[in-house]
């Protein structure tokens, strides 16, 4: 090929394609640095975009999972506070039955001590009826009637890992101990004695549910913590797949920037090069 050619110009086709290697170079390193990501898409590195997508799935999944065990530490919690309102009531409740039992009374303060119970029985009734989060109630069958025994518990599984597990809030029914005591009465002082046999005999199922209920927070607190740990892990594993490393991509970025203006000025002198060739021939 001829070295001083006004068609042909070897040295502007080398800058040519020296700029564009460049300019390419350059847009990649500007993407990295404007989003942060050294693997933005499946054209930067596809195996490894392929396997972030992936782990993005696993992180979004944990996320919902936490979200329902969240929504499940509410329902807990809240019949926490009722089953601990209602262990409460049953210390002023006993102290009630008891002033019942006295022999020594009149009718009249029969009368105003079983009203007084009946009272306490409505507000244990009303604290069960109230301690439901989210439409779930794990203390009360709602679709029995208060005043029958007979019922089926109702338990609540919570999806606990990507595994598919479960975690399970079991029902405690203490309606069952409601009803037991609704069904006795303080109109006379043989009445009241019964109704403390009732009560001493049947509390365990408020303190039942008070153990159980808190074993079950617990048991959604460390698997809360554990997800939580997890996800923290995987998305710093996502990260030293896909992230840029900032500092040397700023530095590249400068380099690169340098190189431009250089590889553009020797294009300019490249393409000039015709120029002083047609210069031989003017006047």
């Amino acid at each position: 090929m001829a070295s001083n050619s006004i068609i042909t110009n070897p040295s502007a086709m080398v800058a040519l394609r020296n700029v564009n290697a460049i300019n390419t170079r350059l847009d990649k390193v500007q993407n990295r640095v404007s989003t942060g990501l050294r693997v933005a898409g499946a054209l930067d590195d596809a195996s490894n975009f392929s396997i972030a997508q992936g782990i993005r799935g696993e992180v979004r999944a944990l996320a919902a999972i936490t979200q329902g065990l969240n929504t499940a530490k509410g329902i807990v919690k809240v019949a926490l506070a009722g089953a601990t309102a209602v262990s409460n009531l049953v210390t002023d409740l006993k102290a009630k039955i008891i002033e019942g039992a006295n022999a020594g009374n009149t009718a009249q303060q029969q009368v105003i001590l079983d009203n007084d119970y009946t009272e306490m029985l409505k507000q244990m009734r009303q604290v069960l009826e109230n301690s439901e989060f989210n439409g779930i109630n794990v203390v009360i069958e709602t679709a029995v009637a208060f005043n029958t025994v007979v019922g089926q518990v109702r338990d609540v599984n919570v999806l606990s890992n990507l595994a598919g597990g479960n975690i399970q809030i079991s029902g405690q029914r203490i309606d069952l101990f409601y009803a037991l005591l609704a069904n006795e009465d303080l109109t006379s002082s043989a009445n009241a004695n019964t109704a403390l046999t009732v009560l001493d005999g049947n509390v365990s199922i408020v303190n039942n549910a008070l153990g159980s209920l808190g074993a079950d927070m617990r048991t959604l607190n460390l698997q809360t913590e554990f997800l939580e740990s997890l996800s923290d892990a995987t998305e710093e594993g996502l990260g030293n797949i896909v992230d840029a490393n900032m500092a040397r991509e700023a530095a590249n970025l400068t380099g690169l920037q340098v190189q431009q203006q250089l590889a553009t000025q020797t294009l300019a002198i490249a393409n000039s090069s015709p120029q002083y060739l047609a210069s031989l021939f003017g006047s």
